[in-house]
């Protein structure tokens, strides 16, 4: 699926290959909680995560968006990193527990240097080698694996919570997902469609209608709690909260977490530096939202440059 070149690249950025088409990664707040104690904003929030345990992955490393927000490399965005990211070319699907076997052991491997550093607390590092918690999200788009709920009831199957983020660009697998994970993201790149494929920039031409039918779903879905994302870029998708509080009426979610895009990686040369908000600009912003759709606020991060919004 991917070239070696790009393969090359993701595992000097410490991806791991999974495998034909996944990848794991440890997460930032892994690491700050191994070494500096901090938990991420979705252990204080929502209460089923521990940032040690939590293990960043993704079953499909391509993607349909082209997010100019994203810090991994797409296809063309330098001369010698071109492939045909989507539609994928695949001629065989690695099964679902060998996935998530691999990505265990590859996330340990990547872990083994913490066992020696004198921050790190014994006890917190040997949990961190057994994850509790998966997050199908990394990179790519995890419902384009078309055995994503044999993968979630393979997490299930060994007591790991499971959160999926999708960019809601295949409603017909959320409608069909089964088991569903606990908790279940879709991420928001604007508010109404020309904001929107200012920042997808998606592969479908239907990218905008299958988003809102996601939407659509994800109200009448039960036994998951349902989140919206929006990922803030400055002076492109940050000036229409009513337009956000008409999409959270379609979605119906439990939260939603309006969050700065952070100017990093490959999106350093697809977006200015200016973009990014200030944590100021997603305080402002969320206080609209609030006004517009009744939601409350429940929580802010600064280090995360989010904040949380919920049903009140």
């Amino acid at each position: 699926m991917l070239p070696l070149n790009v393969k090359s690249l993701l595992e000097k950025q410490q991806y791991r290959i999974v495998g034909r088409h996944s990848a794991v990664k440890v997460c930032y707040w892994t690491r700050q909680r191994l070494t500096q104690g901090r938990a991420c904003y979705k252990e204080l929030w929502y209460g089923n995560v521990q940032s040690h345990r939590c293990m960043q992955m993704t079953p499909f490393l391509g993607c349909n968006y082209r997010c100019a927000y994203c810090w991994r490399i797409h296809s063309g965005d330098r001369p010698e990193y071109v492939w045909q990211e989507y539609p994928a070319q695949l001629s065989e699907l690695d099964d679902p527990a060998h996935i998530l076997e691999e990505a265990v052991r590859l996330r340990r491997s990547l872990l083994i240097g913490y066992k020696a550093n004198p921050l790190v607390d014994q006890k917190v590092f040997e949990e961190a080698l057994k994850p509790s918690m998966v997050t199908f999200s990394l990179t790519g788009e995890p419902t384009l694996y078309p055995r994503l709920g044999e993968l979630i009831g393979e997490a299930r199957r060994r007591s790991i919570v499971a959160y999926l983020v999708t960019n809601g660009s295949m409603p017909e697998v959320l409608e069909n997902l089964n088991p569903l994970p606990d908790q279940l993201y879709i991420s928001l790149q604007g508010s109404n469609e020309e904001a929107f494929k200012k920042v997808a920039r998606p592969l479908v031409k239907d990218a905008w209608q299958r988003l809102v039918k996601s939407l659509e779903l994800l109200s009448s879905l039960t036994g998951v709690r349902r989140v919206l994302r929006i990922t803030v870029v400055k002076n492109i998708n940050d000036s229409d909260a009513e337009g956000y509080a008409r999409l959270m009426s379609i979605a119906n979610p439990d939260y939603v977490e309006v969050k700065a895009y952070e100017w990093v990686g490959e999106s350093q040369s697809r977006l200015p530096k200016n973009a990014m908000p200030w944590m100021s600009d997603i305080v402002a912003l969320s206080e609209k939202i609030s006004g517009a759709s009744g939601y409350v606020k429940r929580g802010e991060f600064e280090p995360s440059g989010v904040v949380l919004l919920s049903r009140s």
